[in-house]
């Protein structure tokens, strides 16, 4: 199976354009064309015509299983009051995790307003993903994005699983770290290009990621995922095709952490299914 726990429907070339539909659309033409079987979309920490938020991509994508959710949340809006409609999704199986964007917005995961959504992971033993590492856009602020960060969280919510986004790179060592030191702590190999790797960083990046599978993280702690449609499907997949790890591996890297992190059914899957 390939699980995808790194998507996105938002429309980043125009984003006062309405395009759900229409990206949902091109999600499932390359999850069909890809023979990727479940995919878990990341909704935006803001939410515009282009961007839409956690309640559309629910009921955009209730009729089709193989689709998850996880909340991207807003630091200059969040109020506890707003995991009450999270709540609902979550008990029904539709949202399987929170995403917060530090770098993008400007706080850091120990900030205390962040409690009440990480005892509310805790409460439904739900991830919560983190974004590191570089920014899409150029008004990010990177100190906000090291994935150093994670480790004060990590280690004063140990009832809470995390999952540090894009294996915190350009800090993949740091990354690393983070995650051998601590057990509650996995990261995704997401968005690591625009578009589609060049043959160049392509090896650059394959030496890197199989550094961190032989020298520093254990298998069961990564996840695949693409960025899509930042990054190109096919090119991510010919990336994790070539990656030289034992086979065992990376069938755990390409979709039983995600399922068995996120708690999806792969009786679900698109290509199985035929849906």
């Amino acid at each position: 199976m390939i699980v995808d726990c790194h998507v996105h429907l938002n429309n980043y070339h125009e984003e006062e354009v309405p395009a759900l539909g229409a990206c949902l659309e091109r999600l499932n033409r390359a999850m069909r064309s890809n023979r990727v079987d479940l995919a878990v979309v990341l909704t935006s920490y803001k939410v515009t015509p282009g961007r839409p938020s956690t309640r559309e991509v629910v009921e955009a994508t209730r009729d089709q299983p193989h689709i998850y959710v996880v909340a991207g949340l807003d630091y200059y809006s969040f109020e506890p009051g707003q995991l009450r409609e999270l709540e609902e999704y979550v008990r029904e199986g539709k949202v399987r995790g929170l995403k917060l964007y530090p770098g993008y917005q400007f706080f850091y995961p120990s900030d205390p307003k962040w409690e009440p959504a990480y005892a509310f992971a805790a409460e439904h033993r739900i991830p919560v993903m983190i974004h590191t590492g570089d920014t899409y856009a150029q008004g990010g602020k990177l100190k906000y994005a090291h994935p150093l960060n994670v480790d004060e969280v990590a280690v004063d919510h140990p009832e809470v699983n995390f999952v540090i986004c894009h294996i915190g790179n350009p800090w993949i060592r740091d990354c690393m770290e983070v995650v051998y030191k601590n057990p509650n702590v996995y990261t995704d190999i997401s968005g690591l290009v625009l578009g589609e790797f060049t043959d160049r960083f392509e090896q650059y990046m394959r030496r890197q990621l199989q550094e961190m599978l032989i020298y520093g993280v254990e298998p069961e702690n990564v996840l695949y995922g693409s960025d899509w449609p930042i990054a190109s499907m096919e090119s991510y997949l010919e990336f994790m095709r070539d990656l030289p790890v034992p086979e065992r591996e990376k069938k755990r890297i390409m979709a039983e952490n995600a399922i068995e992190l996120f708690g999806l059914d792969r009786r679900n899957s698109l290509i199985d299914g035929r849906r």
